[in-house]
């Protein structure tokens, strides 16, 4: 389970970066695509970790692959 600074360290800086109670969303673009990462404490107070990500592209949201996504997206640092 990665954490906000690793998923930040990996991708860069994110387009979004929501908060709502203890959940985050961190939304991050590239030309390939759009990943939208949300993250959830695992326990009661524990710092939120990535526990669902979705992938799409940017031009008609259609879903893409998660892994190809991430990897392009990771790629372009």
């Amino acid at each position: 389970e990665q954490d906000a600074a690793s998923l930040i360290r990996r991708f860069g800086q994110p387009r979004l970066d929501v908060r709502e109670a203890d959940a985050r969303k961190l939304q991050f673009t590239g030309r390939a695509c759009v990943l939208d990462v949300f993250l959830y404490p695992l326990r009661p107070g524990g710092e939120p970790v990535a526990t669902y990500v979705e992938a799409r592209r940017e031009s008609d949201g259609q879903e893409v692959d998660r892994a190809a996504c991430a990897k392009a997206l990771a790629g372009r640092r």
